[in-house]
């Protein structure tokens, strides 16, 4: 099969994760500010705020701190700013770029320029006049970093953005607004303008970096590096930039052909997983069952070499659906040795029966909603099952309902006369604290606890419901994520030890864990690369070699069909089952503080992805379910 050219219109850099990327982005910056301090010559910096650059902003205090990276000759230009914002507001970027990187180094005050969130209406245009005048007057910047935004906005530069636009006051497209809304404690707080670089500005930097993380951000970096050029996608004007590149980890990355369908590119390596994920590409093309397909079906839409190589087309199609058929299984803690059958195809048994299991939930709500029916499923089959609440979720909770549960905590205490006068003084605190509390701020530690009970109740009913005994209900609450705003704390040594002392406490034959790393808020992969340091620690233990990892999806996505290893068939009375858990979650029903980008409930979110992976299947040619919950497992050499 001849090459084909790639699609690729943008330079791209692929890692595996995201912190390659923030270790390779960093070193680039790092490379320049010394080139350019040897030559005595400031360096003029770019720079993006939002969670996408923290992780680069973390590795360039570090440079400074253990390798003597200076920053005295560094001038830095920051991208954008809500408009109006104070600087001290928790959502200031210019309280952001402080906390993340300009207190923590040696960089002069006077060489830091940021859109001022706080000037008069009429004085905005002389003041994004003299904010490109600076730019110029410092040389231009010789190195721009960028986030993407979801619909494909660099810096706040939303879709019809013209070529040529220019540091401007800007109206906030709802979808970004929306994004946002998280940080502000609900979408109506959002500021609806904001200040930022022009396209035409960002175009001008010498350099451009673009940087973009997870599954979510996959669709919008295939057009920006795919697509045409067009206003609708200002990411896609780099394009026309000399020497701009974009650095991605694999999930940002999943839409581009190379890695969707790279046999569309030329001769490729035949490993048995990129079999699998292109006979199910071309299943799905071509809307057959896997094993209707045929050498016709194969030539026609590239996979020639596919066919020439490992066919005839029957023989490829026949052991493809022998492995997906062999991912469905009704005991995903795997069958007793009593109750296999001639020919049963469900998980063999490693003889330990029943199992330990530790399924570890981000947020107090998450096991249900993302592996509710098979969580269910392991309690029947009298598996000793445990959950591991990682955090407390208590920013979640509305002021409403705050209010609500310390007045009934303080009527409780009326009625039976115990601890009344403490009792009645938190109750009065509450109710004056949200009386009072801004758009935002953050929430006194009373009520910080208080919602945090709120959620822990709930998750305890859930438990219930599941049939979860409430002793092996563990609330963690993991400090990373105790700072009473949605921005958390990067993961630390505590975090981890908690994690390790009840793993060492369970010993668990199997584990579950969050992969659902588009989770917008960043919680879902802190708690993951909690679980994945505190198993690394353990290696050695005996149990940990022999124990099962196995990563779900649901909240926010779910797991593609050639990915998925386990499949989980749910009826629809189990599917109801899982609801009904779901629905005791009573403070995120109807409506959730942060939905994400997904305004729809998560229990619908949930029974749509559950049935749509049960779709799938079924139209591949596999048994026919009401629902499935996909898993993958985790290799821990990976």
């Amino acid at each position: 099969m001849s090459q084909t050219a790639s699609p690729e219109l943008v330079p791209t850099t692929v890692f595996p994760d995201s912190t390659q990327v923030n270790q390779a982005v960093a070193a680039e910056i790092a490379g320049l500010i010394r080139a350019k301090a040897a030559r005595n010559q400031s360096c003029v910096l770019g720079l993006a705020t939002g969670s996408t650059p923290t992780g680069v902003y973390e590795e360039l205090v570090r440079m400074h701190r253990e390798e003597g990276l200076s920053f005295k000759n560094v001038v830095t230009f920051n991208l954008d700013e809500y408009f109006p914002m104070q600087p001290l507001e928790l959502q200031s970027y210019r309280r952001f770029m402080r906390e993340h990187l300009f207190d923590r180094v040696n960089l002069p005050a006077k060489n830091i320029h940021i859109p001022d969130g706080t000037i008069a209406a009429d004085q905005v245009n002389a003041f994004c006049q003299q904010y490109e005048k600076a730019i110029l007057e410092h040389g231009g910047i010789d190195l721009q970093i960028l986030g993407i935004g979801r619909t494909g906005h660099v810096g706040f530069n939303e879709p019809g953005s013209s070529r040529e636009s220019r540091t401007r006051l800007i109206t906030l497209d709802h979808v970004t607004r929306l994004d946002a809304a998280s940080d502000f404690f609900g979408e109506e707080h959002v500021p609806r303008r904001a200040l930022t670089m022009g396209v035409g500005t960002i175009l001008a930097a010498k350099r451009v970096i673009l940087i973009a993380f997870g599954e979510g951000k996959a669709p919008v970096v295939a057009r920006a590096v795919e697509g045409p050029i067009t206003p609708a996608v200002a990411a896609s004007y780099l394009q026309e930039h000399p020497d701009a590149r974009f650095m991605l980890d694999e999930a940002a990355a999943a839409e581009l052909t190379r890695f969707k369908s790279p046999w569309l590119l030329g001769d490729i390596p035949w490993t048995q997983p990129t079999i699998r994920k292109a006979v199910i590409w071309l299943a799905r093309r071509v809307n057959k069952p896997i094993l209707k397909l045929t050498a016709e079906d194969y030539n026609e839409h590239g996979l020639q070499d596919l066919a020439a190589l490992h066919g005839p087309a029957h023989e490829i199609n026949i052991d493809v659906f022998r492995e997906m058929n062999e991912t469905i299984t009704g005991w995903p803690g795997g069958k007793p040795l009593d109750q296999k059958r001639p020919g049963d195809i469900s998980r063999p048994t490693d003889g330990i029966f029943p199992k330990r299991v530790l399924l570890f939930s981000p947020h107090p709500d998450d096991d249900v909603i993302s592996m509710g029916g098979t969580l269910i499923r392991l309690v029947d089959q009298k598996h000793e099952v445990h959950v591991a609440y990682q955090t407390s979720g208590n920013i979640a909770v509305f002021d409403a309902d705050a209010l609500r549960f310390a007045d009934f905590a303080s009527e409780f205490q009326r009625m039976f006369g115990t601890g009344l006068e403490h009792a009645t003084k938190i109750e009065q605190h509450i109710e004056e604290f949200l009386r009072h509390k801004k758009p935002g701020q953050v929430d006194s530690p009373e009520v910080q606890q208080i919602k945090g009970l709120i959620r822990r109740g709930e998750a305890r009913a859930a438990g219930r419901d599941c049939g979860v005994p409430y002793e092996r209900l563990h609330f963690m609450d993991l400090p990373f994520y105790e700072t009473g705003t949605v921005r958390k704390k990067p993961l630390g040594e505590e975090d981890v030890r908690l994690t390790v002392e009840l793993l060492e406490k369970i010993k668990p034959h199997q584990v579950y864990a969050a992969g659902d790393l588009s989770d917008p808020h960043g919680t879902h992969r802190v708690c993951l690369a909690a679980v994945f340091a505190a198993l690394e620690k353990l290696k050695d233990q005996p149990w940990v070699r022999t124990c099962e990892v196995w990563l779900y999806r649901g909240a926010w996505q779910e797991w593609e069909p050639e990915k998925i290893e386990m499949a989980v068939p749910l009826s629809p009375q189990e599917l109801l089952r899982k609801r009904s858990a779901v629905f005791k979650h009573q403070s995120q029903k109807d409506r959730a503080m942060f939905p994400g980008a997904d305004e729809r409930e998560f229990w619908q979110r949930a029974e749509e992805r559950n049935r749509q992976t049960a779709r799938i299947y079924d139209k591949l040619g596999l048994a026919e379910y009401e629902a499935i919950e996909g898993f993958v497992r985790w290799k821990k050499d990976e």
